[in-house]
């Protein structure tokens, strides 16, 4: 089940016109109230009356619910509040009658503070149904004793609320309310523009995703700085404003993205993750573990370093385990470096081509982060396992059999990893982050699965393709 907020608006008569009319997006059938302010009295005498030309004749009960707004001090020009409750697809089977539809429709509104009882002079609401999977709930926000109702923060409140009944009421669906760990989402400009330009990705996630990478393989703001421009993106630093030799912060773009004057469009790092800013990488980076200067990047070297990271990465599933409710912020930053050392191994794996290691190291991104875009100091374990993030990152592309099977067996490391941080999440009531380490473990082990087979299959001759590029011209092979 999930509420949906919808924009204000000045008309109570019709927004009631339309919801006992016949509908645009759907068919309303046998519209009727299901439940109403506490004293409105009975349901009946407040029901719009249908008049002999088909049309409900809502005067009445616009009348009933405007009546605090005309008597209110300075009320607001967008009185009129609009929610709609409705069931997921997987509880439409359910036979939920006006009577179950009323008591969840005032649990959730006495909780957001719509409700009130009649010795409380709240608002006027009714909660009408005009279909079987939904309800709609109208009110005014102007009080009977003449005071407005601002209703700020509504939708959170609602989506939290509507979590509670859904709970209370078994129901399969339930969306837990936000958790402040999501990143930014491309403006629908951006996603626009990229859809034009012929881009698979926004220049915001594109730029996520390589400053995440620079992230998990660098050790200090130097080297990070040195990363990114190696890889392509434009830096523009910051420096404060009494000592010029001090970098507070930093911007970075696309080449490729650039305004219609020209000029490149550079995203700070909060503003492509909560966690990206300076300070907060300042943090997360500690003082990194020292790595030779020039390490040799065989594939034997290659070999050993996946398995040493595999080591660190059992070692930590136990940490966090233990850690869950003895010292969380333990395990929270055991937790953030591994999502670095998954992101190396995607590098390493799959280069910069944004394959399904690289998606699911995104969706394990949004499993480590902590609230509010809160950084854990480093603790022993998550530096010794940011090095082996490093360790990997520096050992270079994975092109053999012996350094394959070595990932293969450290993804499933993290995979078991992610499981444990989905236990930790939901030990947290952190439930879309819980999620995202669910989503994040069968897709590592989906990864895993399509290594080994490649790994294992057979070699078999085949013969030699005929030529595709005929006269200059490419032809297509036949199927």
């Amino acid at each position: 089940m999930i509420t949906r907020v919808h924009r204000r608006g000045s008309r109570v008569g019709g927004l009631l016109r339309y919801l006992w009319g016949p509908g645009r997006a759907e068919e309303h059938v046998n519209p009727h109230l299901v439940a109403a302010w506490d004293g409105a009295g009975s349901l009946t005498d407040l029901e719009p009356v249908l008049t002999l030309n088909g049309r409900w004749n809502v005067r009445a009960l616009t009348a009933l619910l405007e009546q605090p707004v005309r008597g209110g001090y300075r009320p607001p020009t967008k009185f009129v509040w609009h929610a709609s409750m409705r069931l997921a697809p997987e509880d439409r089977h359910r036979t939920v009658g006006d009577t179950t539809w009323a008591n969840m429709a005032v649990q959730m509104l006495t909780e957001v503070g719509v409700a009130t009882t009649a010795t409380d002079p709240g608002l006027r609401w009714i909660a009408m149904r005009h279909a079987d999977d939904h309800v709609h709930i109208v009110a005014t926000l102007v009080r009977e004793d003449g005071r407005t109702d601002w209703m700020r923060n509504d939708y959170p409140r609602c989506v939290k609320a509507t979590y509670n009944v859904a709970r209370r009421y078994n129901l399969h669906r339930r969306v837990p309310p936000a958790d402040r760990t999501a990143h930014r989402r491309p403006h629908p400009a951006e996603v626009s523009k990229a859809r034009r330009a012929g881009r698979a990705q926004t220049p915001r996630d594109e730029l996520r995703r390589r400053v995440r990478t620079a992230v998990a393989a660098a050790g200090s703001q130097e080297e990070f700085f040195a990363r990114l421009r190696a890889s392509g993106v434009l830096v523009r630093l910051r420096h404060s404003s009494t000592d010029r030799r001090q970098i507070t912060g930093y911007a970075v773009a696309l080449p490729g993205a650039r305004t219609a004057g020209g000029q490149p469009v550079y995203f700070s790092g909060g503003r492509l993750a909560p966690d990206m800013t300076l300070p907060k990488l300042r943090l997360r980076w500690g003082v990194p573990a020292p790595l030779p200067a020039s390490p040799t990047a065989g594939r034997s070297e290659r070999v050993d370093a996946m398995r040493q990271a595999a080591k660190v990465v059992t070692a930590a599933v136990d940490d966090i385990r233990r850690d869950v409710h003895a010292a969380p912020g333990r395990a929270q930053a055991t937790a953030v470096a591994a999502a670095d050392l998954l992101t190396s191994l995607a590098s390493s794996a799959e280069g910069d081509r944004r394959g399904p290691l690289h998606r699911a190291a995104e969706v394990f991104d949004r499993a480590v982060r902590d609230l509010y875009g809160r950084v854990q100091r480093p603790t022993s374990r998550s530096q010794e396992m940011r090095a082996m993030s490093r360790l990997v990152a520096l050992m270079g592309r994975v092109s053999g059999d012996d350094d394959t099977i070595a990932a293969l067996a450290l993804v499933m490391d993290l995979a078991r990893l992610a499981d444990t941080l989905e236990q930790l999440r939901n030990a947290q009531q952190r439930l879309h982050q819980a999620e995202a380490a669910r989503t994040a473990a069968d897709a590592l082990r989906l990864v895993a699965g399509t290594w080994q087979r490649a790994v294992t299959m057979p070699l078999t001759p085949t013969s030699t393709p005929a030529p595709t590029v005929r006269d200059g011209r490419r032809t297509a092979r036949s199927r």
